[in-house]
C-alpha cells in the first residue's frame, strides 16, 4: 500500500523517527511527491496529495484512541464508535461518499504525532488538545480543525479517600499519561499551589486506570470528559469522584499536517458543516426533505449553497458540491453526534455546557458557507 510522507524539518520526532536515515527518507519522499504533483480534485483545480492518495486507496485512515468510551472505543462486535470516530466517518463520507470506507488505527499518545507526520494516518481524531507548540511550524506542525469538544483538565479520586480538593493531594501519588498535555497541566497546577506530589507515568490509558483501580496511586488526572468516560467502566463508578477543580482549558480537535493545506481546509469545513447543519436544523432524519425544499425554492439561498444545490463551495475544497448532504446523511449534525456518544443519549450523559451552539450560550459556531 502506498504511503505519502512529508518534510517536517521543524517537527520533534520521537525515536526512531529522529534517525538520520529515516528522516532523510521522509524528506526525499516529500520532495518526490511535490515534484510529481497531484491530480486536481473533483475537477476543481484544488491540488492535495492526501485527497489524491485517499481516493486512490479507496479508504480513509484515521488515527484515534480506541480506549475512551464516548469518544473512541471498540464495541463488542469489533467496530469502533464514539464522537471522534463519527468525525472520521464524516470525513470519509465527504471524500469517498461512504462513511464505511474507513480504517481506524489506534494510537498511543506518544506516537500519534509521528504517525500523522509520517503518513501512517491521514487524519488524527484522538481527543487531542490544541496548543501553540503542537500547531507551530517549529513544534509538531499540526493543522487543527475546529474544536469538537471543549474540555478541561481534572483529577479523579476514590470517594472514600477523603480527598476533597487539590490541597488534599499533597504527598500523594498521582497516575498520569506520559506525553500528554494533562501531564504538564497537573505539574503546573500543583507547582503554582506549592503542592508536592509523586507522578506515576504510563504509556496507555488502560495501564494508568488499571494502576489507579489497584491502588498504586491515590488519584488520576486526565481531561474531565475522559475521567467521566473511564469512571463509567469501573466496577463501582459511584466509589469515585471527580474533584470540582478545573485545571485547564482543553479544546479537543482533529488534526492534519501543515504540509497539505488543501487537505486541512477540507477537513476544517467538513467539521464546520456538522455545526452549521445543527444551526440550520438539518438532521440525519430530515436532510433529504431539506434538500428537496432547497431545490424547489430559489429563495432559500443560504440553504441552497450549503447543500450544494447552487454554487461550487464543495469544488473549491476539492470535494463534491453536495458533500454536506453526504456528511449529514452519514452521521447527522454535531448535536446528534454529541447526544448519542457523550450527551443525554449516552451512558456518559455529559451536559453540553460550552459545547452548545453559540446561539444557546455555547462556543460552537460556524463561519458562513458562502
Amino acid at each position: 500500500m502506498t504511503r505519502f510522507v512529508f518534510d517536517f524539518s521543524g517537527v520533534r520526532f520521537p525515536w526512531p523517527w529522529r534517525s538520520p536515515s529515516r528522516f532523510a527518507t521522509l524528506r526525499l519522499a516529500a520532495l518526490a511527491l511535490l515534484l510529481t504533483g497531484c491530480a486536481n480534485e473533483a475537477g476543481s483545480g484544488v491540488s492535495s496529495p492526501h485527497l489524491a492518495t485517499i481516493r486512490s486507496r479507496g479508504t480513509l485512515i484515521c488515527g484515534s484512541n480506541g480506549q475512551l468510551p464516548g469518544f473512541s472505543v471498540i464495541r463488542p462486535d469489533g467496530a469502533y464508535s464514539g464522537l471522534d470516530i463519527d468525525i472520521c466517518r464524516a470525513v470519509a463520507a465527504a471524500v469517498l461518499g461512504d462513511p464505511s470506507k474507513l480504517e481506524v488505527r489506534p494510537l498511543f499518545t506518544t506516537d500519534r504525532f509521528a504517525a500523522l507526520a509520517s503518513g501512517e494516518v491521514d487524519l488524527l481524531s484522538r481527543n487531542t488538545t490544541v496548543t501553540l507548540s503542537r500547531d507551530a511550524p517549529g513544534g509538531n506542525a499540526l493543522s487543527f480543525a475546529p474544536v469538537v469538544y471543549f474540555d478541561g483538565g481534572g483529577v479523579m479520586v476514590p470517594t472514600a479517600s477523603g480527598i476533597g480538593d487539590l490541597k488534599d493531594l499533597a504527598g500523594r501519588t498521582i497516575c498520569v499519561l506520559s506525553g500528554t498535555s494533562t501531564e504538564s497541566v497537573l505539574a503546573d497546577s500543583l507547582r503554582s499551589r506549592q503542592i508536592p506530589y509523586t507522578p506515576l507515568r504510563f504509556q496507555t490509558a488502560d495501564q494508568a486506570f488499571s494502576a489507579y483501580g489497584s491502588g498504586r496511586c491515590q488519584a488520576i488526572t486526565s481531561d474531565r470528559s475522559g475521567l467521566a468516560a473511564r469512571r463509567s467502566r469501573l466496577p463501582d463508578p459511584a466509589a469515585n469522584r471527580i474533584l470540582p477543580d478545573v485545571l485547564s482549558k482543553e479544546p479537543l480537535a482533529p488534526a492534519t499536517v501543515q504540509a497539505d493545506p488543501a487537505w486541512a481546509d477540507a477537513v476544517r469545513w467538513i467539521v464546520y458543516a456538522l455545526i452549521e447543519a445543527e444551526d440550520q436544523g438539518i438532521t440525519q432524519a430530515n436532510v433529504k426533505e431539506k434538500l428537496a425544499e432547497a431545490r424547489s425554492n430559489p429563495k432559500l439561498a443560504d440553504r441552497r449553497r450549503f447543500l450544494g444545490v447552487e454554487g461550487n463551495l464543495g469544488s473549491e475544497l476539492g470535494l463534491p458540491d453536495d458533500f454536506v448532504v453526504k456528511v449529514i446523511t452519514a452521521v447527522g449534525n454535531y448535536g446528534e453526534i454529541y447526544k448519542r456518544n457523550v450527551g443525554d443519549g449516552s451512558p456518559l450523559d455529559l451536559p453540553r455546557g460550552a459545547n452548545r451552539l453559540a446561539r444557546d450560550g455555547g462556543l460552537m459556531i460556524s463561519p458562513p458557507f458562502r
